[in-house]
């Protein structure tokens, strides 16, 4: 009899670099997958019902909520998206890790529901690496990078919701990372983030939130909120950085 697979809810900032660490993971292995998305938008051209979507109209979206059938739903640009629990229940039992790739709130809510998942937050080595990133696309004005950025500062500050911290210098070796998470997610809670708000205090410095308080407004507020883990029991001595790239607690 198989194990049960491992749900893995993946987050990050865009221009993290999400989707090439993801695909890098799960090439090649039979035992990892991508949960499918249920939409209410129309099939674009080549898109084919349970590969890229399942498509169903408004009325049966509506029933799926109703009757708990989603994970998590929201609505993006008119349409409604949502990741069903029955598609995903089923690749566990078959002993898939399953694979989520979603925002902070929709992380949230398959939090409530499957406590047991493994969340996981992807970032750039910097603040600056990113903006770089989205110039590089070359897709963007420059008042939609900017709001891009703000939005990462936002969601760097619910990176303490998530188990691992996965910084993406490097897009193969955080796909070796994220594919290795599951051996290590039951020591998960020995797990903590260094990133400050604004990006300053975290890799470069191997300080926690504490060491950018005297620096930044943005990182005063969250010090004083109680976010800085310098200022928790738990931080006392701040933090090491393993040999995987992921920041852990100092242990005394």
């Amino acid at each position: 009899m198989k194990d049960k697979g491992k749900l893995f809810v993946i987050s990050g900032p865009s221009g993290a670099g999400k989707s090439t660490v993801v695909f890098k993971a799960i090439e090649d292995r039979d035992d990892m997958c991508f949960s499918i998305s249920v939409t209410t938008r129309k099939p674009r051209p080549g898109e084919v019902d349970g590969k890229e979507y399942f498509f169903v109209d408004l009325k049966r979206f509506d029933e799926m909520v109703a009757n708990d059938e989603l994970l998590e739903h929201a609505m993006y640009v008119a349409n409604s998206y949502g990741t069903p629990r029955a598609y995903v229940q089923e690749k566990l039992d078959e002993g898939k890790n399953v694979i989520l790739d979603i925002e902070v709130q929709g992380a949230r809510q398959i939090n409530e529901k499957m406590p047991e998942a493994v969340k996981i937050f992807i970032i750039p080595p910097s603040m600056a690496e990113l903006e770089r990133r989205l110039r590089g696309r070359g897709t963007d004005t420059d008042r939609a990078i900017e709001a891009r950025l703000i939005r990462a500062r936002q969601e760097y500050e619910e990176a303490d919701f998530y188990d691992y911290i996965i910084i993406n210098d490097d897009a193969e070796k955080a796909a070796k990372e994220l594919a290795r998470r599951g051996p290590y997610a039951a020591d998960r809670s020995n797990y903590y983030d260094a990133l400050s708000p604004c990006g300053r205090a975290g890799r470069q410095d191997r300080q926690p939130l504490s060491a950018c308080e005297p620096r930044c407004k943005a990182c005063k507020r969250a010090f004083r909120r109680g976010r800085g883990r310098g200022n928790a029991p738990r931080a006392q001595g701040g933090f090491q950085r393993d040999r995987r790239g992921i920041y852990r607690q100092a242990q005394h």
